[in-house]
């Protein structure tokens, strides 16, 4: 970005960057919120809207996903097209009708198909947001705004759980519904009344859908970005998997449904601390070894936790515990540095390139980690089982990755 771009955009700023770091994450946590909110009641929503059915009740999460991967998909261009703000406005509206929709759904069907909505209106701000930022800064601000942004987003996943089983303890499940449209209406106006257009008219491209299909072409006929989001599209796999299965674990494997919110809120801020380890050496070591560093010690942290299941050591939780946090831990330094690695050779299409890549890997690793989910009753075998095998196929892919350079 030229100088005299800089200081054009510098004299429209209505927010300061305080401000700007506080919305921004906000908007990044509309998703984090969305997915994480949802799962203390999932066996409560499984008995109401599901009785007999209970592994059906993740579809909840899954549908979310998807929509959102849908979305991500088009957000990107048709925000380039038409603005920021037309789109997160589209976006917060869609959520939020969605989110009506959820809350009066008699159905599991019609909840599933409301879900999906909000999940295609969650991509607008979560995706924009990082526009946002790019048009308004460059360099070392830039990233150090979207640094911040990411600390903030990552406290969501602990704070989220506990907050929707006071709801749900307080007023019933579907309020935590209201909670979503009250969170969508606040971001809403916030946003409306403080953040300016940030894309000048001169700078928007129009929309060329050919472009789309052209940037999935060249996407999928690079060798090195093909097998990226194959091992990220196994990451989420994993990721996904977690956050379906592990509820019902601590219900039915551990007796401790009621302490789970806080469990897995503890174990989701400390996990965050995997992106600052990340900043710290991922410019000495190099993106793809630390990536393959963490799925060995996955690996290796897997297979001890299936012979501890298989032994019948005492202080199954402890390690039960210890193990879903390296998940945690090891899938933020994944999917980060795979995503960079993905992107490193597409900068000619960035903007196309980063909707491409997160539509696939969310709807596939949705998709298939919903099918795991079904097919297999959650336990710890069934979940470490999944993230050891999807850690040693990735392990084997990056492999190749490093000799295709």
């Amino acid at each position: 970005m030229n100088n005299k771009k800089l200081q054009k955009l510098d004299s429209k700023k209505k927010i300061g960057k305080t401000e700007l770091i506080a919305l921004m994450a906000m908007m990044f946590a509309t998703i984090a919120f969305s997915i994480d909110a949802m799962l203390p009641s999932l066996p409560v929503i499984a008995a109401e809207l599901s009785p007999g059915k209970i592994p059906q009740a993740a579809l909840i999460l899954t549908f979310f996903i998807i929509g959102m991967g849908i979305g991500t998909f088009f957000v990107g261009p048709l925000s380039d097209a038409y603005g920021r703000k037309p789109v997160v406005y589209f976006g917060l509206t869609i959520y939020s009708v969605g989110a009506v929709l959820c809350w009066t759904a008699p159905t599991l069907e019609l909840m599933l198909t409301a879900r999906a909505l909000q999940g295609l209106g969650a991509a607008g701000p979560r995706v924009v947001s990082t526009a946002i930022i790019r048009d308004l800064y460059s360099g070392r601000t830039m990233a150090s705004i979207l640094s911040f942004t990411m600390m903030v987003f990552l406290l969501v996943p602990g704070v989220a759980p506990i907050i929707g089983i006071l709801i749900a303890d307080a007023f019933g499940w579907r309020m935590i519904f209201g909670a979503f449209l009250l969170f969508s209406i606040i971001l809403f106006i916030w946003f409306a009344s403080r953040m300016h257009e940030t894309l000048d008219n001169s700078d928007r491209r129009s929309l060329k859908w050919y472009l789309i299909a052209d940037a999935t072409h060249q996407i999928l006929y690079h060798p090195t970005v093909r097998l990226s989001i194959l091992v990220q599209t196994l990451m989420m796999i994993a990721l996904f998997s977690v956050l379906i299965m592990v509820q019902p674990i601590f219900e039915q494997t551990f007796n401790k449904a009621k302490s789970f919110p806080y469990w897995f809120g503890s174990i989701a801020v400390t996990s965050g601390l995997s992106s600052l380890l990340n900043a710290f050496i991922v410019e000495q070591f190099g993106m793809g070894r630390i990536v393959l560093w963490a799925l060995i010690a996955q690996i290796i942290m897997s297979s001890v936790f299936i012979i501890f299941l298989f032994s019948g050591t005492a202080g199954l939780f402890s390690f039960f515990i210890i193990w879903q946090f390296g998940v945690m831990f090891q899938c933020g330094l994944s999917i980060a540095n795979l995503n960079a690695i993905a992107m490193e050779p597409m900068g000619h299409i960035a903007g196309m390139a980063a909707s491409v890549i997160g539509s696939i890997s969310s709807i596939l690793g949705a998709c298939v980690a919903s099918i795991i989910n079904m097919v297999f009753d959650p336990s710890t075998l069934v979940l470490t089982s999944t993230v050891l095998i999807t850690c040693f196929i990735s392990s084997f892919l990056m492999n190749i990755i490093s000799h295709t350079k």
